[in-house]
């Protein structure tokens, strides 16, 4: 027939075939003069395959599909000239045992809405894109890492739903691109991170059981309406980052699990292909085939759907081959190490493809262990991610935020350990949904003290997480002080905007992301000392941190003095960098924010006066509240 040819064969047996979706998976075409739908499937074990769907009855006998040559690759095909788009499929694979396997395409680009299992013909060729002006300025970046980047993590089922609906009430793609973009613009964040967006069965996995690689999920619309939603938010000058999820699948019946009878996409053996702990499979990083299915999902949704960037999921659990595990449950690798050869090949590949062909694109790993050079170059040794999680500094950070302020003097140190090795990676500060979740309490819920204890200290955590190098990713809900824990099965508690505490919370970190994103000071040199200097990173009795942030010219750096407990200093003097005028940005206890402040006559600019103070010969004076937080510009 012609579809699947000798060339594509080569390429997809040296995982090289970068157009893979266009190939393999179900596709209009015209044959013979038919117009039909054409299936292709790669499974090399399978006696037989047939493909059965609702424009055959699913008569298991009436469609069977054609073994190509070369047979040992494992190509299957068949064209069909009474299928038509909006059908829904299955492949029936025989296997060499006589079984009968009923699975759902791997390359489909459409799925049956959950709980229904079946894939679903489609043609994503047609969408009109209308987002030239922000691609074209994607390619143009000169340098990712001096541009800001603060991320608004997303779960699109439960950031906002239609109240009073049978059904879930979602919103759908098109819906979400107008209420998604007005908020996030408003707000300040430069980008959207989406998780669930590659079909899953599981509402409660969050989208990190895939099953459909190359499909956005159904629940919220067809494959051209993620399309619109993607369109939309780069035309309000919105990036878009999507969580993908190259480390393990589900074994569910439908999907990639023991494909055509025998593992295919998973390792043989289930000491190198199962996850005793999630209950999962994992693919088989030295498999050319595997390879090219991951690597052709990740360009479809770069190339294809123009995201941004793929933040990549379980990172740890692709490096370690006994992650997880215990003795007897792993191999190690020819050197008798714990190390996956094959994984760390197979990340230097697809993050040197995909930001070599997409200049401006990024891959952020999502890697919680000390594994060195995830960001740097692969040609030095390192993975070549564009980001990876800052996990560490999350975890200190917490650990620290959560204490009684009494107990702050004696962890002092865990607000300053990061900066010690902040150039050893280039990182992304992550306030995730994993840190509002399983019984961790909401943002909020972690502060200690009273109801305005909570929300003045969250205001302080924010503060100092904004102004510490590292690009920025918060959590949806956090931003407006979310009294409960996230759950997928409900929507947001908007409701609490109505408080005057939430509102003024928001208002904050409005105010933060605006100073963010308008001062180069911020982002410029997140990775570089240059870009940073701690004003007096030892003042653990009186737990208050300040520190300055510096652009590439010099110009605009910005003061943070950070009051992390109860106490009013109203005479505190900070050193300063050099002579000059500071003008005050940003003061926590303005009444705009929930403060007291209400001293018109405090000046707007605080002159730096001669004076021995943390080691400098020059000082200003403020008068930090309780939990106080003061951002000033040096002018």
């Amino acid at each position: 027939m012609g579809n699947f040819t000798e060339l594509d064969m080569y390429l997809f047996g040296q995982a090289t075939h970068y157009d893979i979706y266009k190939k393999l998976g179900a596709h209009p075409a015209e044959i013979r003069k038919k117009k039909g739908i054409l299936f292709d499937v790669w499974a090399p074990h399978a006696a037989e395959v047939y493909v059965i769907g609702t424009f055959n009855d699913w008569n298991e006998t009436v469609n069977p599909m054609q073994r190509l040559e070369p047979t040992g690759i494992g190509i299957f095909e068949a064209f069909i000239p009474k299928a038509e788009l909006g059908d829904l499929y299955k492949y029936l694979i025989i296997t060499p045992d006589g079984r009968k396997l009923y699975k759902a395409d791997p390359y489909a680009n459409y799925a049956e809405v959950r709980p229904g299992t079946a894939s679903r013909i489609a043609d994503i060729e047609h969408f009109k894109w209308t987002d030239d002006k922000w691609m074209d300025k994607r390619k143009q970046t000169e340098d990712v890492y001096a541009e800001p980047m603060a991320i608004y993590e997303v779960h699109l089922g439960s950031w906002m739903r239609h109240p009073g609906r049978e059904d879930e009430g979602f919103y759908s793609y098109r819906e979400m691109a107008e209420a998604l973009t007005k908020y996030v613009k408003g707000m300040g964040y430069s980008h959207v991170e989406l998780m669930g967006i590659s079909e899953y069965p599981y509402d409660g996995s969050w989208g990190y059981q895939v099953t459909g690689y190359y499909a956005p999920t159904s629940r919220y619309g067809t494959p051209e309406d993620f399309a619109y939603l993607v369109n939309y938010l780069h035309k309000h000058g919105i990036g878009v980052i999507l969580d993908w999820v190259p480390a393990h699948f589900p074994k569910d019946a439908h999907g990639l699990a023991d494909f055509d009878g025998c593992p295919l996409y998973e390792y043989s053996d289930p000491r190198m292909g199962e996850h005793p702990e999630w209950g999962t499979k994992i693919f088989d990083y030295g498999k050319s085939e595997v390879k090219n299915f991951l690597i052709g999902s990740a360009l479809m949704w770069i190339e294809h759907y123009h995201i941004d960037g793929l933040r990549v999921d379980a990172v740890a659990s692709m490096l370690y081959l006994d992650y997880g595990k215990k003795d007897g449950q792993w191999i190690a690798n020819k050197y008798g190490e714990n190390k996956n050869l094959e994984a760390i090949e197979f990340f230097r590949h697809i993050n040197t493809l995909i930001t070599g062909r997409n200049h401006g694109t990024v891959m952020i790993a999502e890697e919680s262990t000390a594994w060195p050079m995830v960001t740097g170059p692969a040609d030095k040794g390192g993975l070549n991610f564009t980001y990876k999680w800052n996990m560490g500094w999350m975890h200190d950070f917490l650990d620290y935020m959560s204490l009684d302020p009494y107990f702050r003097k004696n962890n002092h140190h865990k607000m300053t350990f990061a900066m010690s090795y902040n150039s050893s990676e280039k990182y992304i500060l992550v306030l995730s949904h994993d840190e509002v979740v399983h019984l961790k309490k909401s943002m909020w819920e972690k502060m200690p003290g009273d109801e305005e204890d909570k929300f003045r200290n969250l205001k302080s955590a924010y503060s100092f997480m904004m102004g510490h190098p590292g690009k920025k990713l918060l959590f949806m809900g956090q931003d407006f002080g979310q009294l409960r824990e996230w759950s997928e099965e409900r929507e947001l508690d908007w409701y609490l905007m109505e408080e005057p505490r939430h509102r003024q919370m928001n208002e904050y970190f409005r105010e933060l992301l605006h100073i963010y994103r308008k001062y180069p000071a911020m982002y410029e040199q997140d990775s570089d000392w240059n870009g940073f200097e701690w004003i007096n990173a030892d003042d653990a009795d009186r737990s208050i941190y300040s520190f300055v942030r510096k652009s590439k010219n010099g110009k605009n750096s910005l003061l943070f003095v950070c009051n992390m407990t109860p106490v009013a200093r109203d005479d505190y003097r900070v050193g300063v960098p050099k002579k000059g005028t500071y003008h005050l940005l940003l003061n926590s206890n303005e009444e705009r924010f929930g403060g007291t402040e209400a001293d018109k006559s405090r000046p707007a600019s605080y002159k730096a006066v001669k004076s021995e103070c943390d080691g400098r010969e020059y000082s200003i004076s403020y008068p930090l509240p309780p939990f106080g937080v003061a951002v000033f510009r040096v002018m």
